[in-house]
């Protein structure tokens, strides 16, 4: 009985030892892990940006305008004709007709009933305002009936506002800013008034597909 016993005793302190050492073992390569582990996981890819650093700048679109081809952007734009025209007299849709829509004042004009919050955005649909609405609609004008999501490429973005201004006014597309020069200020100007610097995109809920503009 006694032999029995010892042998149970034996088993069970030999195993005791074997885990603490384990254990040990196993706290020590952790330790030794973290000391020598980066502080960011992953690694870098040449010219690739991690989403903790932000994507890498866009042009300002004065640059992207200079160099924009109209041609493109009525590509795009088909993208969008399903609410909106763009021809002289076209009518509204589900969206208000877009001809003359450079320099025009926001949320006015075309007979269309824009919503409330475009129509108290103030401001002129300048290059700026309609880049940015352009790019993302909701974040422009909280509460705009527009379900069209946006255009996430600056040059299409470009393309399209370059297109828009062939069907009206046709005003001159502005020039590509000298390296380390603030953007040209020469934003698209209404026949009636010019277009306030910083002004939000104007008359109508601009171009995109899927737009649903009220």
């Amino acid at each position: 009985m006694d032999d029995r016993f010892n042998t149970f005793a034996g088993w069970a302190l030999f195993a005791g030892i074997v885990a603490f050492g384990a254990s040990s073992v196993s706290s020590h390569y952790f330790q030794a892990d973290k000391a020598h582990r980066p502080e960011k996981m992953g690694y870098e890819i040449e010219g690739v940006v991690s989403s903790e650093g932000g994507a890498s700048a866009e042009e300002p679109i004065e640059a992207l305008l200079a160099k924009a081809d109209p041609a493109k952007g009525e590509a795009v734009f088909k993208k969008c004709t399903s609410c909106h025209t763009a021809n002289a007299g076209g009518a509204n849709g589900i969206g208000p007709n877009l001809h003359g829509v450079v320099g025009e004042t926001i949320g006015t004009g075309h007979g269309f009933a824009f919503s409330d919050a475009l129509k108290g955005h103030g401001g002129s649909w300048d290059w700026k305002n309609l880049n940015d609405w352009l790019h993302n609609p909701k974040k422009f004008a909280p509460g705009t009936k527009m379900t069209f999501a946006g255009l996430s490429k600056g040059e299409d973005r470009a393309n399209v506002i370059a297109w828009l201004n062939t069907q009206g006014p046709n005003l001159p597309l502005p020039t590509a800013p000298a390296a380390g020069a603030a953007p040209a200020a020469d934003a698209p100007k209404d026949a009636a008034a010019a277009p306030a610097a910083g002004a939000a995109p104007a008359a109508a809920e601009a171009p995109a597909a899927d737009a649903a503009k009220k």
